[in-house]
């Protein structure tokens, strides 16, 4: 059985000494470090894989990989064929061949020059980042140059020193292994995953991820021969929407679903393109676009057609940011799809004092509803706050939250909802709910849960987290999917029933209040009063003590004590 423990122990202590090398030369906490450590640790994965494959292809042709690597006969043309999801080296760009060189003058443009060249083969175009302005983010940069010239050599001879020691492993028990890799990952990207105030930046725990991807997965019915269009509009590092397209290949999502994402920030877009990289999902890396989604949604059948030109999908899944300042293209985001039903619930105002508080995550549900295909599922992250906001104005006028759970309703798209723990985001005190929409929903049944009082706290850094408990997460699991009644914890209700309450998506407004009574006879009752009338004549009695000593007391204070 293959050693998870020792390999995952191993390569989190190569991204530990990284950062180490990093802090030594002035990078800590700086946007520099994050290129630096994220970078050398995908070229050293995508070396390593390279050179797996290169041994098995050589060994196939029964030839040497040396000789593969020379050229001789095409056989390098013909790996390429074999291989065309992974990202082509030359004989010069692998580690095995920087090694030699690493103790010569200018080693560290060598490095340089390397990533270069790797990010600009032609072959390796599918793996650039697109953004909305139609521009491509390279594979690698430059990284030496973020530290002082004369340190720079030294600093890429560290860094050889460090990822030379061990290798990934490509075997077929690592290679298909989410788990494992996802936990690599939340290693890699801990340190750099601080909320800045712009889209997703938060980075999903695993254990929310995947009790999102099961219940979505569990309420439809899935068709083993159809490929399934998955969505994230505020993908950040891509957790949820790579643990639903894992759910839905069961273990194997690459044959099962195709993912689009799209999110603002430069950061998160190459987080996400990693985590796709380690789990093999390149034929996905074209549909990766870093941009504003409400103000130039990317994944467009016909451009510049906002009607009818949207791609729509058949699942999707996000964790959008809940308040932020988006004054700036508010207006314009309004005036551009105003003819259209994507924001049909209406946009917030900009607030006169504090515009950060604006509630932004109400844009992407209502954009989440009008992405989705007629018979299309989502799980929507949202403040637990939503569940019960105000539903009509003191005008009687209905708010954008009270709009958007009536459409839910009154559609009968509302699967139910999960409200997890306080602090599960260590990066956020907000309370979060998990809202499932099912537009080909049948039944009129709707499931709520409160899993907020589940977990247990431990202490990440300066922040404190609840972390859920694997028993934990069975029970919400299978409370929802299976519909279960528990007391103080889930209830079935109908859409009449939810319609009654004003339209709250709350489980503890659905709880029954139970009274527990306790029958005693005669002779306990006059014994229990006779005690309580005891209790209550001593404490008038300590009571008047009290007011005749506080009376002393003050007669005693006068002007010459003072």
């Amino acid at each position: 059985m293959p050693d998870y423990y020792d390999l995952e122990t191993k390569i989190e202590q190569m991204i530990d000494e990284l950062q180490g090398l990093c802090s030594t030369n002035g990078l800590s906490n700086t946007a520099s470090e994050e290129v630096v450590v994220t970078s050398v640790f995908l070229y050293k994965f995508l070396n390593d894989k390279f050179m797996y494959n290169l041994r098995k292809f050589a060994e196939e042709m029964e030839v040497g990989p040396e000789e593969v690597l020379a050229n001789k006969n095409s056989y390098l043309d013909g790996f390429y064929d074999a291989y065309p999801q992974d990202v082509a080296f030359r004989k010069e760009d692998t580690i095995e061949e920087l090694s030699n060189q690493s103790l010569k003058p200018g080693f560290g443009k060598i490095f340089d020059d390397t990533l270069e060249r790797i990010s600009n083969y032609p072959s390796n175009e599918k793996f650039k980042v697109e953004t909305d302005e139609g521009t491509k983010e390279p594979l690698f940069t430059r990284i030496t140059e973020t530290v002082e010239k004369g340190k720079r050599d030294a600093f890429a001879q560290n860094i050889f020193s460090i990822i030379t020691r061990d290798k990934f492993d490509f075997s077929p028990a690592y290679s298909t292994n989410f788990d494992f890799y996802s936990s690599i990952f939340e290693h890699l990207i801990k340190n750099y995953n601080v909320a800045s105030g712009t889209y997703a930046e938060y980075f999903t725990p695993q254990a929310v991820s995947s009790i999102i991807s099961k219940c979505l997965v569990h309420i439809s019915d899935i068709d083993d021969n159809k490929l399934y269009d998955i969505y994230d509009a505020a993908a950040g590092s891509g957790s949820l929407v790579l643990h639903l397209a894992n759910e839905l290949g069961k273990g194997k999502f690459g044959n099962k679903a195709r993912i689009y994402t799209q999110d603002i920030s430069q950061k998160s877009s190459r987080f996400l393109r990693i985590n796709m990289m380690l789990n093999g999902l390149t034929e996905s890396l074209g549909n990766i676009v870093r941009g504003d989604t409400l103000l130039t949604p990317a994944q467009y059948n016909v451009k510049g057609d906002p009607a009818s030109g949207y791609r729509k999908f058949d699942f999707a899944t996000i964790n959008p940011p809940f308040k932020m300042d988006f004054s700036s293209s508010r207006d314009e985001i309004e005036h551009n799809w105003q003819d259209t039903d994507r924001f049909f619930a209406g946009i917030p105002k900009i607030p006169n004092k504090n515009k950060k508080s604006m509630a932004i995550y109400l844009c992407f549900i209502q954009h989440i509803l009008w992405s989705l295909k007629d018979n299309g599922k989502a799980a929507i992250v949202c403040p637990t706050g939503f569940l019960t906001a105000q539903y009509k104005t003191k005008g009687g006028k209905l708010t954008i939250e009270g709009a958007i759970r009536e459409r839910l309703i009154n559609n009968n798209w509302l699967q139910g909802t999960i409200s997890m723990p306080g602090n599960i985001f260590a990066n956020t005190p907000t309370n979060v709910s998990v809202i499932f929409i099912d537009k080909a929903k049948k039944d009129n049944q709707i499931v709520l849960v409160d899993a907020s009082k589940l977990g247990e706290k431990r202490k990440e850094g300066k922040n404190q987290r609840t972390v859920l408990r694997k028993e934990e997460i069975e029970k919400i699991i299978d409370t929802f999917t299976d519909k279960k009644v528990e007391d103080d914890f889930s209830v079935v209700v109908t859409p009449d029933e939810i319609k009654a309450k004003n339209y709250s998506f709350s489980a503890g407004q659905y709880f029954e209040v139970r009274i527990d009574y306790v029958e005693i006879t005669e002779k306990q009752f006059e014994d229990r009063m006779s005690e309580y009338s005891e209790r209550l004549s001593k404490l008038f009695s300590d009571g008047i003590k009290l007011e005749s000593d506080i009376k002393r007391e003050l007669e005693e204070i006068n002007y010459d004590n003072r």
